[in-house]
């Protein structure tokens, strides 16, 4: 029996809004520790992980280790049919083949269940070895979503290179080139206002900035945004979810024919 009640409802809805157009089918695994996926998109370019521990739920009960398969898009359709401020609850039997989803609203006067079959997926889980990363870099993800948009109208990669300076996000295309300097500003009012990077040593890749702009639509989930650098590595892209949990896209660096030149 599982059975998940989460009080912020509009998060669940945030996470699906942010990960279903990366992934098309997923299986959720439900543990005692929490809720999690793990995917890769349909090009196998760009990996998700998405945890909500336990703790973060009023009330999570899993007797046994369960995965459901789901379909995100279905999934999506079915939370939109949650207001923002409706309770969530997600319910599944041992050995059934659908899944419940409860919206309350907070004055218990509407209640809504919605139920969906699962999917048998086959998915293999892809072990991700804990990495000493070269470069942090946490900044407003508002920040960071607005610089990707801009970047792809005008090229179709982003060079991420981190200095003591601060971040570079470069890219060049047919009509130009575009290159814009966020510096570390630690002495904000806000904390979620500041950049902050803490840097080993100096690193410069490219990455796609379809999946980044993708990445990007987990914005609304936090306000800051972390990106873990380091040569030959995957970049690590994180939103932190309330106080319980993350959601981490991956993806890895584009290998630059002309290299040399795109050095700064």
């Amino acid at each position: 029996m599982l059975e998940l009640r989460l009080v912020q409802g509009s998060l669940l809805k945030k996470v699906l809004e942010a990960i279903k157009d990366l992934v098309n089918d997923a299986n959720f695994d439900c543990s005692s520790t929490g809720f999690s996926l793990q995917a890769m998109d349909s090009s196998h370019v760009a990996l998700v992980a998405l945890l909500l521990r336990s703790e973060g739920f009023e009330h999570y009960r899993c007797d046994r280790n369960i995965s459901m398969g789901m379909n995100l898009n279905n999934m999506a359709k079915m939370l939109k049919c949650a207001g923002n401020d409706d309770i969530i609850t997600i319910k599944a039997d041992d050995g059934s083949d659908t899944v419940t989803f409860m919206f309350e609203s907070p004055t218990q006067d509407k209640i809504a269940d919605f139920e969906m079959k699962l999917m048998d997926i086959d998915s293999e889980h892809l072990g991700i070895p804990e990495a000493e990363y070269h470069a942090i870099v946490r900044m407003p993800s508002s920040e960071f979503a607005r610089i990707c948009k801009d970047l792809s109208s005008i090229g179709d990669t982003v060079v991420i290179s981190v200095t003591k300076e601060g971040v570079k996000f470069s890219t060049r295309g047919d009509i130009g080139t575009a290159n814009v300097v966020c510096r570390q500003n630690t002495t904000v009012d806000k904390p979620e206002e500041a950049t902050v990077i803490e840097m080993n040593e100096p690193v410069s890749l490219t990455f796609a900035l379809r999946y980044m702009n993708s990445f990007t639509k987990a914005t609304p989930l936090s306000n800051i945004v972390t990106l873990s650098l380091s040569s030959e590595l995957p970049v690590v892209v994180e939103y932190k979810i309330a106080e319980m949990g993350y959601i981490r896209f991956y993806l890895a660096p584009k290998i630059e024919e002309d290299d040399e030149e795109t050095k700064p």
